[in-house]
């Protein structure tokens, strides 16, 4: 699958690039760079080019990774789908449902596939808790308290997340993580009430999120901020027959921003010292113990995708997918603006798995 990356920030080096380049599936012809050349002197092989129609002339690529700022989301997808090549687009797809509204409909009229990088989706503590779900062993799910916290006291300088602007702000970078897996573990709710806050005082965008997602006898938590200088846990699920507590992080980014490459046999391994507490009942008996954290690998997002491209398998990210996160960060504002909690409207009934 011949790959173009459109940007060579902290996304497309950490996130995307080693697992294009280490994929036998894929062969990267090109990095949009803008003005230096690092890209180039990294992948010396690849076309370095300035401009999204200097890389779409190109008639071998096939698809593009964008991996820009949140507000060139529509404007490079769309042309890229207009040239024929699929997509792949870093969360959280665009800056409004309108947007991503329009980008399905572009997508279908391409008849090329558009997948949103819900990396998150491959990490080892959201697989196990997929699997916990599934083999209902907590039972009927009462509670689901999902926390993305860091302490980052200061304002990072020079960084688009952080300033006062159209799809910037923690909800949009780190919700969009969040919004995704309670989507894919409990499909879509009933209702949603936010509290957004600007923490830090000298935030210019939120830096602070609660959401209260309604699904009926379950009521789900999803929480993130940027003054959390001890971490609870992660994870916090409480249902009819038992706990699953999960602290920790997914050990993927820490290597990859250290220059590891995703190649050893036990990539995405947890230290069996950050497992997860699972207490519960099995079979009649109760347990508390250890659950083992399956291993995770981002890199499965793109053997994925090939298979869609190439095999004809059913994408499992799904364009429509990254409209239903975009919408609900949308109603999420809209609650908070009120104070109130806000039916969630206009989501699309899509399978998630």
């Amino acid at each position: 699958m011949k790959t173009g990356v459109v940007g060579y920030g902290i996304a497309a080096q950490v996130m995307h690039l080693p697992f294009i380049t280490t994929n036998p599936q894929y062969q990267l012809l090109s990095i949009l760079q803008r003005h230096a050349d690092t890209a180039k002197e990294k992948y010396p092989k690849i076309h370095l080019v300035r401009s999204m129609d200097e890389m779409l002339a190109d008639p071998s690529l096939e698809l593009v990774v964008i991996t820009t700022p949140n507000d060139t989301h529509f404007e490079y997808t769309s042309k890229a789908l207009r040239a024929g090549k699929h997509v792949v687009l870093e969360k959280p797809f665009t800056i409004t449902s309108e947007e991503g509204k329009r980008l399905l409909a572009i997508a279908k009229d391409s008849g090329k596939v558009l997948s949103v990088y819900q990396n998150r989706r491959y990490v080892g503590d959201f697989l196990t808790i997929r699997q916990l779900l599934k083999e209902k062993k907590l039972g009927e799910i009462a509670e689901f308290e999902a926390h993305y916290d860091r302490y980052r006291p200061e304002l990072r300088p020079g960084a688009w997340r952080e300033e006062a602007a159209p799809g910037t702000g923690i909800l949009y970078d780190l919700g969009a993580h969040l919004i995704d897996q309670a989507f894919c573990l409990f499909g879509l709710p009933k209702s949603v009430t936010a509290d957004l806050r600007m923490q830090r005082p000298q935030a210019k965008t939120t830096d602070y999120f609660e959401l209260w997602l309604d699904y009926g006898f379950t009521k789900v938590i999803l929480k993130s901020g940027m003054l959390v200088r001890e971490p609870g846990p992660r994870y916090m699920i409480n249902g009819t027959k038992g706990t699953f507590l999960k602290y920790g992080e997914d050990p993927q980014e820490a290597l990859l921003r250290q220059g590891v490459l995703p190649v050893s046999e036990d990539w995405g391994r947890e230290p069996e010292e950050n497992y997860g507490l699972l207490h519960t009942e099995i079979n009649g008996r109760v347990v508390r113990e250890k659950y083992p954290t399956l291993p995770g690998n981002f890199g499965w997002y793109y053997t994925d995708l090939y298979e869609t491209l190439v095999n004809g398998k059913p994408l499992w990210v799904k364009p429509e997918h990254g409209y239903n996160t975009i919408r609900l960060i949308e109603l999420a504002m809209e609650s908070n603006q009120k104070g109130a909690t806000v039916a969630c409207s206009e989501l699309l009934d899509t399978p998630y798995n």
